[in-house]
């Protein structure tokens, strides 16, 4: 049986705990801030000034700061909002609707975000870990491994960042204000439970405390980390689970999602429908639709009958491809009939939109052709 990281996994493959960021103003609620401010010798209310400009203006450049004083604007935005990620690429596609970032931390570690522009909304798709510890095979983060969770701030500075990208206009046609956020890029974040519950707080905190979105407006994806999602249900926050199904059978999900062999899916399932019924919240249920694997009429005939009468919607997810994968997408006939055959047991169900295709779109593959084009080995292999 594979051995898997479950709720805390910061120590590296060597046992080593790797280095964490430096502070920074969203690893801390207002009061914390202000006190920090105040070690420095300023006013306890320079906190709420600089956070008033991260969060509500969505400013990080201490020139621009012009209600602090000019002398102490470097040393309060160096302590409050030290740099946490570096551009290393920037790409859009679909006429600059679907915009995607590659980051570099502060120890080289790469991390990837996504904005997605609509006529009604804007999300951004975050990464909670650089990596990601949960090994589904047909997932370029899983085929890299886990590098470290990400900080509280490393996580929020990937939204505020991108709600920065919308509210310049960048996006045509959608509103210039985020509104979205899911928690479905690199990473497993319930294997990040307590910095990924404090950046939902965060988010949803109204400034200069947070960023002010609204909670029903936040999806945590989970492959079924069962005693995660329990205590999910216990923090008083309304957000969408989603969980990262992909197959109804204990067989084949043994294969698909390794965490499976310590969690089947009634047991998954069960701590599903209990965040369902303590939140009122109904779940998405993510199925990645791998041809000739996961997508045989019995499977969702399968997956009907263990989904009926359930407050569950079933996101359909076409396969991205990563490069020298031996998965492959569903042909859409064979989509259609697993539609077909889910409404015809009564489950809401809908096709995910592909997105991003043109630039890597799927989570982890932009990252990894960097680390491609970054090894001089790659040239010779």
């Amino acid at each position: 049986m594979t051995s898997l990281p479950l709720i805390s996994v910061d120590p590296d493959a060597r046992g080593r705990r790797p280095a964490m960021p430096p502070r920074h103003l969203a690893d801390l609620d207002l009061p914390g801030r202000q006190a920090l401010v105040t070690e420095l010798g300023e006013p306890a209310f320079r906190a709420k000034q600089v956070s008033n400009h991260y969060f509500g203006r969505l400013v990080r450049d201490p020139e621009r700061m012009t209600d602090l004083p000019a002398a102490t604007r470097e040393r309060l935005a160096g302590t409050l909002l030290p740099t946490l990620l570096t551009p290393v690429r920037e790409m859009a596609c679909d006429d600059g609707a679907t915009r995607k970032a590659l980051w570099r931390l502060h120890d080289g570690s790469l991390v990837e975000s996504v904005l997605m522009g609509y006529p009604d909304r804007v999300t951004v798709c975050i990464s909670s870990q650089a990596g990601c510890g949960m090994a589904c095979p047909f997932c370029a983060t899983g085929q890299a491994g886990l590098t470290r969770n990400l900080s509280t701030a490393e996580i929020v500075d990937q939204a505020v960042y991108l709600a920065g990208v919308a509210a310049s206009g960048a996006v045509a046609g959608s509103p210039p204000r985020l509104s979205h956020v899911v928690f479905m890029g690199m990473g497993e974040p319930l294997a990040n439970y307590a910095r990924v519950v404090a950046a939902i707080r965060r988010l949803v905190a109204p400034a200069p405390e947070g960023l002010g979105l609204s909670q029903r407006h936040i999806t945590v994806s989970t492959v079924g980390l069962v005693p995660a999602i329990r205590r999910l249900a216990s923090e008083d926050l309304s957000v969408t689970l989603a969980l990262s199904l992909h197959a109804p059978d204990d067989e084949l999900r043994d294969e698909l999602v390794p965490v499976n062999q310590r969690w089947k899916v009634s047991e998954v399932l069960d701590a599903a429908w209990d965040y369902a019924d303590t939140t009122g919240r109904r779940v998405s249920i993510e199925y990645a639709m791998i041809k000739d694997v996961n997508d045989q009429p019995w499977r969702a005939d399968l997956l009907g009958r263990l989904l009926a009468g359930k407050l569950a919607h079933v996101n359909l997810i076409p396969l991205n491809p990563t490069p020298g994968s031996r998965w492959d997408a569903s042909p859409k006939p064979v989509e259609r009939e697993f539609v077909r055959r889910l409404r015809d047991a009564g489950v809401s169900t809908t096709v995910r939109d592909t997105r991003g295709r043109e630039i890597d779109g799927a989570c982890g593959q932009l990252a990894a052709a960097e680390d491609r084009d970054s090894d001089p080995r790659a040239a010779t292999a």
